[in-house]
């Protein structure tokens, strides 16, 4: 494909950008992620290196491109529905229908023909796609049209619709509007409205309840907590109190927490949700030990005690289907339970990266530098790093290539 973007500034008009920007979710995001304003901005990407929009992203696009051309003619919560089930989010996304052979595109799969027309025939100018057919790939047009298709689908044939007709018409045309064949697209669409993240980034007063474990924590998993003898003793003789248990700080003022409620976090995690999985327990700890140093705000640009960004995450929870903890904002990944659980989610999938099983080695370094940046061939100091880590954990002395990931 000869379209490539890297940087949101390769797809968007300056205005845009700055539109983006001015969205509060959105500069929270960009900025915790370590951008910064007056430079190009990264687009974020999956393991496979295809670009896609955060949610906090995808409902400020869509949210301003109805605000600026459609009155608030539509909700932004279904643009951002029909993106998630047309196309995950992934601007370059492309598809050929096997009967038509008719080729859509980009975020909400637009076709160069349904845009020609409701640019030509139906007024929607903002965008001239018949000089350049490819700025369907670009966020801010893919969106216009799909929004002003769906304006007309709205109204059709002189009636007012429904949404359930709306959304249906949009997957199979407005002749398959109401056949059996439209139902299943009906019902993802509802399952993936209901569950889009909210825009509040955190609720009035959350911030202080943040000082906490109980605020960062479910209580189920608060109730485990204290079921773990080694860490109620240590709770106890620190005096902390059930439903207000206070993170330890270092000299710095930062948050962090002990290996004794790390190691406890880590077993929680496999036994409730990774159990199939021979991940163990000192592995995560080891990890979490380079790459946080167990602050629970993480380190410079690596969010949560596991390091694990949030597209990363986001991209966990929705293609491979972990989902026992919800990410409505970069903000989640400082609680300690959900980084750990999308840390050893993404540590399993590693161990099958690409349908091969995968050496301890490769594992490690994947996880700290990326499975496209892992070099085999000679010791790497990450590795050597992780069998110090993991000897803390584990009570015995490692050699060299000895220790056991999974």
């Amino acid at each position: 494909m000869a379209v490539s973007y890297k940087y949101w500034d390769d797809c968007v008009d300056p205005e845009d950008m700055r539109e983006m920007w001015e969205e509060f979710e959105v500069s929270t995001e960009w900025l915790d992620a370590g951008e910064e304003k007056g430079q190009k901005v990264h687009l974020s990407r999956d393991p496979d290196g295809e670009p896609f929009l955060t949610p906090t992203e995808m409902k400020a696009v869509a949210n301003i491109i109805v605000g600026r051309h459609f009155d608030s003619q539509i909700d932004p919560d279904m643009i951002c529905a029909i993106c998630e089930l047309e196309s995950d989010r992934q601007l370059l996304s492309m598809r050929i229908e096997k009967k038509s052979k008719v080729t859509t595109q980009g975020l909400m799969q637009i076709s160069t023909k349904t845009a020609d027309w409701l640019f030509s025939e139906m007024g929607y100018r903002a965008y001239d796609v018949q000089e350049n057919p490819d700025l369907l790939y670009r966020p801010f047009v893919s969106v216009y049209f799909g929004a002003a298709y769906l304006i007309w689908l709205s109204t059709y044939d002189g009636i007012e619709r429904g949404e359930e007709y709306i959304v249906r018409a949009y997957n199979g045309g407005t002749k398959r509007a109401t056949h059996k064949s439209t139902l299943p697209y009906w019902k993802r669409y509802i399952s993936v409205r209901d569950s889009l993240p909210s825009r509040k980034y955190l609720d009035d007063g959350s911030s202080q309840s943040t000082d906490y474990w109980d605020g960062r924590t479910l209580p189920e998993d608060m109730e485990e907590m204290w079921n773990n003898p080694e860490v109620s003793k240590e709770w106890t003789k620190s005096g902390q109190a059930m439903g207000k248990v206070r993170f330890s700080y270092d000299a710095k003022n930062r948050p962090y927490i002990s290996k004794v409620e790390l190691k406890a976090v880590a077993e929680i995690i496999l036994s409730k949700h990774l159990s199939t999985k021979a991940i163990k327990p000192t592995v995560l700890c080891a990890l979490a030990d380079m790459v946080s140093n167990r602050f629970v705000n993480g380190v410079e640009q690596k969010p949560g005690i596991m390091g694990i960004d949030y597209s990363t995450a986001f991209w966990i929870y929705m293609e491979l289907g972990y989902r026992a903890y919800k990410i409505e904002c970069a903000e989640d990944l400082n609680k300690p339970f959900v980084s750990m659980y999308f840390g050893a989610a993404y540590l399993a999938w590693l161990s099958e990266y690409e349908g091969s099983e995968r050496t301890q080695q490769f594992i490690v370094q994947a996880y700290l530098a990326g499975p496209k940046n892992v070099n085999l061939r000679e010791t790497s100091p990450s590795w050597l790093k992780f069998e110090q880590a993991l000897a803390n954990y584990e009570g015995t002395k490692r050699s060299q290539g000895s220790c056991t990931i999974l």
